[in-house]
């Protein structure tokens, strides 16, 4: 699995369950990319932060240019 480099540069944005929508701070971030998720991970305050999100999403934050890929 690839680790690709990206930036955060808008509102991206997940949910953990079932729960609210939380938002991924702007800033430096790494992608994985799988055939039906993509995982985003960064660091903020010196605390490191994941998420799993669907591949649908990533290709909207993509789109919309809230993900830009280093």
């Amino acid at each position: 699995m690839t680790q690709l480099q990206a930036r955060i540069v808008g509102e991206v944005s997940y949910r953990e369950g079932d729960g609210v929508l939380l938002i991924i701070p702007p800033g430096p971030c790494e992608i994985e990319r799988e055939a039906i998720d993509v995982t985003i991970t960064w660091v903020e305050d010196g605390v490191h932060g994941a998420t799993a999100i669907p591949r649908s999403a990533y290709d909207e934050f993509l789109a919309n240019g809230a993900l830009v890929m280093d």
